[in-house]
């Protein structure tokens, strides 16, 4: 709340002269009257209260960015936070951030998002990774929608991604749409880590807004998740039976970089666009080449 301005008597108290000192403006941008006061005008307020939101969130080492998470829901009924073992401030930083934090074991990707919306309470959930927030004009649309839904049973938002600060137009990480709110009673995870989808029977709509991700701190964490996404990837085709081919190692990592940076416009994000199609490139020659060694460790 701002200052009050202070009244106060010029030195000649003869003249009868009151100054009123320096103060700051109110949020409407008013000055204080003659008598020190700022008018109390009620806030606008943005978005209503009662929607029966649960923002449901899965997190690790995350002290930087689960608060600005959690921030861009404000209005939100519920925040949950399943933590797989942090060794920073994230459960400390959640739970200033008014978030109830479970502290569990790590089952995986899918696992643990179910075990996220198990615990949420209110008949909306909306799934966010700790990496993620959702902008304001996707908070204000969904605030609205959720009174009146009119029978839709989920909502999705274009995905919008930051590399190293640069907003990615263009490229594989272009196009990103994600389902992530949804009935609760419906909503399930599916698919295979650390690949997974948001499921729910009924028609899905979509609202504008975006969901803001910027998933890498440096490149050195962009190569960490390569390694390990690469290796998660290689064990799941190994379990589906997919055999490894060399037309795989050798063709579909170069394709991948003419996709993204030539047929979806990489191009066009400048130096950022061209590292991203070399990664995702990087990351398909890896997970086709790890699937060798996980079938030839099977038949040992």
């Amino acid at each position: 709340m701002p200052r009050k301005g202070r009244v106060r008597r010029h030195p000649d108290s003869n003249r009868g002269i009151e100054i009123l000192q320096t103060s700051p403006l109110n949020h409407l941008g008013m000055a204080p009257n003659r008598l020190g006061f700022i008018p109390d005008v009620p806030r606008v307020k943005r978005f209503r209260k009662d929607n029966l939101l649960s923002l449901v969130v899965i997190s690790m080492d995350e002290q930087d960015r689960i608060g600005t998470c959690l921030a861009s829901v404000p209005w939100a009924k519920e925040r949950i936070v399943l933590d797989s073992g942090s060794t920073d401030r994230t459960v400390e930083v959640a739970r200033s951030a008014g978030a109830r934090v479970i502290e569990t074991d790590w089952p995986g990707y899918v696992a643990q998002k179910n075990r996220a919306i198990s615990y949420a309470t209110q008949p909306w959930i909306l799934s966010l990774d700790a990496d993620e927030r959702l902008d304001d004009r996707a908070a204000r649309e969904l605030s609205k929608v959720l009174n009146s839904p009119d029978g839709a049973q989920g909502f999705s938002f274009q995905r919008r991604s930051l590399w190293m600060g640069r907003v990615l137009r263009f490229g594989t990480w272009a196009r990103d749409r994600k389902l992530r709110v949804a009935r609760r009673s419906f909503a399930h995870w599916e698919g295979e880590d650390p690949h997974d989808t948001l499921v729910v029977p009924g028609e899905v709509r979509t609202l504008p807004g975006y969901i803001m991700h910027e998933p890498y701190r440096s490149l050195r964490e962009h190569l960490d998740t390569i390694d390990r996404y690469s290796r998660l990837s290689a064990q799941g085709l190994a379990r589906r039976g997919i055999r490894p081919s060399w037309g795989a190692v050798l063709i579909r990592p170069p394709f991948h970089f003419f996709q993204a940076y030539v047929l979806r416009g990489g191009v066009l994000d400048g130096w950022p666009g061209l590292v991203v199609a070399s990664l995702g490139s990087l990351h398909v020659f890896l997970k086709w080449r790890r699937l060798w060694d996980e079938v030839r460790t099977s038949c040992a």
